[in-house]
């Protein structure tokens, strides 16, 4: 089965609490990522996963370091993590180019998968940077240069719109979404599902490589308990990373 690093699905949350004259603060950490993880897992792939928060120190900073997955998945963190670790940007030191290095891995004949969320394609202010990263040219949409949230709040259903290996035997229509990114489709890539008439999962290639985009989220609040409790939800993305790893489906 495909070796799998997942990378982002994370985050810190540092809350304000008002009390009349008085305040405090209170800090947590998540990770949003489980059931995504749990559904790989399930169908028998070799997951390792990487919090945002540790990019830096464990997401592989040569060509060869990536030789040890079939699949890269970035899902809902920003570009920002992968270009500017502490050497460079504490103490301007020059460091490899993660996404390149991304890059480069598909075009040698790995996989690349970016899902969706406030802080990948361009996200949410636009500072997921995604677009301008050498990564961009590798996956087979093309992102907007601004904010390019869709919020969908009272949910919209996705749809099977192509014929091909990953959607095949799932059904028509899936759960409702609450929101996706904005993108287009390159012009060789292949469009196989749509929400609210945006593309909300595309595949293609790249040199030797194959790529894929998933617009929305794989957790909430884009992905509703529905979707992430659907029967096609492990299919799916069993389905999509085994294509993207060059199986046969």
């Amino acid at each position: 089965m495909p070796r799998v690093l997942v990378v982002g699905e994370s985050w810190f949350t540092y809350t304000v609490h008002q009390k009349g004259f008085d305040a405090f603060h209170t800090a947590e950490y998540t990770e949003g990522g489980h059931v995504f993880l749990e559904a790989l897992r399930s169908r028998g792939h070799e997951v390792k996963y990487v919090p945002a928060h540790e990019i830096a120190t464990r997401v592989p900073d040569s060509a060869d370091g990536f030789d040890a997955y079939d699949v890269v998945i970035i899902s809902d963190v920003g570009a920002n993590s992968f270009q500017l670790p502490p050497q460079t940007f504490g103490h301007s030191i020059p460091c490899p180019d993660r996404t390149e290095l991304v890059r480069d891995f598909v075009e040698q004949g790995g996989g690349v998968l970016m899902i969706g969320g406030y802080l990948t394609f361009s996200g949410i202010d636009a500072r997921a940077r995604w677009g301008r990263t050498p990564l961009a040219d590798a996956l087979p949409v093309v992102m907007v240069d601004r904010d390019d949230r869709v919020e969908l709040p009272a949910g919209a259903v996705a749809e099977v719109v192509a014929d091909h290996a990953v959607v095949r035997g799932l059904e028509r229509l899936w759960p409702a979404l609450l929101g996706l990114n904005e993108v287009t489709v390159r012009p060789e890539a292949s469009l196989l599902a749509e929400c609210a008439g945006h593309p909300l999962l595309v595949v293609g290639g790249h040199g030797a490589g194959r790529s894929a985009a998933f617009t929305s989220d794989v957790a909430p609040h884009w992905a509703p308990p529905p979707f992430l409790e659907w029967e096609g939800y492990a299919e799916l993305w069993d389905r999509l990373v085994r294509w993207l790893a060059g199986a046969e489906l």
